[in-house]
């Protein structure tokens, strides 16, 4: 009997990385959960053979039902799509907490679970000892709390889940290379040094879903509270510019300018993206840690050797 294997967002980035992975295996029968089934996206998925669910994460009850029956739950929220609209980091965190929590609590009520795949973020906050707190890693870090402390039994078949750097976070205005026609190149502004290491999974709707079924398929591993880091390529950040630059057959230059200025430019996003890449210039290695230590498991732990190369991806990354 195949076993129901439901995907919270399957309609976006991280969800259509893990439709990809179980779509065409009969061991398994999809069920995509998206707030509008009959939406383009939603039709898609129909048409190539899953199970469309509606559902909403601000409901709790519409939830319960759509995981009814599930064996696995892959569980992401969207941080940015609160934080666009409010324009507020502190109440994109709220809005995201509470998604998380019911996501959480829904999973608990479903009795056929046997996996529940959460997609978090490190804990900046504890690993900088209070010194950086990024909002969206942050809204994650209490919902983390919240499995922890109150669903111990959810706790023993989840998997913590991070999903590193996306190709596409170029296209985001803080880190958009920007053509300077008198210097006939790109230059990117940067808060950050160009040393600054970043993990990244590249395009994630391609190379996240080889993580998730090496999780999937290796639950004594990965349950239990485990951490897994999914990432497919780690490089220095002003690399990773030259990478860009040479799969649109152009000249790019890193100019780093103080976080004062970084804030004057971009003054939301700065407390948000920008914070993160403070974050990871400090600490950098120490950024996809555990505070205590624990161990994260990586693609050589789980056997996982198949992506998309990041400057193949940036090739057919239109800014």
């Amino acid at each position: 009997m195949a076993k129901i294997i439901t995907i919270v967002g399957a309609t976006g980035a991280q969800g259509k990385g893990v439709v990809r992975a179980f779509i065409n295996n009969p061991a398994y029968k999809v069920r995509a959960i998206t707030r509008n089934p009959s939406s383009e996206s939603g039709q898609a998925l129909a048409a190539q053979g899953a199970e469309v669910v509606s559902a909403d994460l601000n409901d709790l009850a519409s939830l319960k039902a759509a995981f009814a029956g599930s064996h696995i739950i892959f569980g992401v929220t969207n941080f940015f799509e609160p934080f666009i609209a409010h324009q507020s980091p502190d109440k994109a965190m709220e809005v995201e907490v509470q998604q998380g929590i019911n996501l959480a609590q829904a999973a608990a009520a479903t009795s056929t679970l046997e996996h529940y795949i959460w997609s978090t973020l490190p804990n900046a906050k504890a690993i900088s000892a209070g010194k950086y707190l990024v909002p969206h890693f942050e809204g994650k870090n209490r919902i983390d709390a919240y499995i922890r402390d109150n669903e111990p039994d959810l706790l023993k078949k989840t998997t913590f889940f991070w999903v590193t750097w996306y190709h596409a976070n170029y296209t985001f205005p803080m880190f958009t290379p920007y053509f300077i026609g008198t210097a006939g190149k790109y230059i990117q502004l940067a808060n950050y040094a160009p040393e600054t290491p970043i993990q990244t999974i590249g395009d994630v709707s391609l190379n996240v879903g080889a993580f998730a079924k090496a999780v999937v398929e290796q639950p004594g591993k990965t349950t239990g509270g485990a951490v897994v880091l999914a990432s497919s390529e780690g490089h220095q950040a002003g690399e990773m510019l030259q990478m860009w630059a040479r799969a649109q057959g152009t000249k790019a230059q890193f100019v780093r300018v103080s976080g004062e200025a970084f804030r004057e430019v971009w003054p939301l996003w700065a407390e948000e993206m920008g914070v993160m890449m403070e974050f990871w210039d400090e600490y950098r290695e120490k950024s996809w840690t555990q505070p205590g230590g624990e161990k994260v498991l990586t693609k050589e732990d789980l056997g996982v050797t198949e992506f998309q190369a990041l400057e193949e991806a940036y090739k057919g990354l239109a800014l």
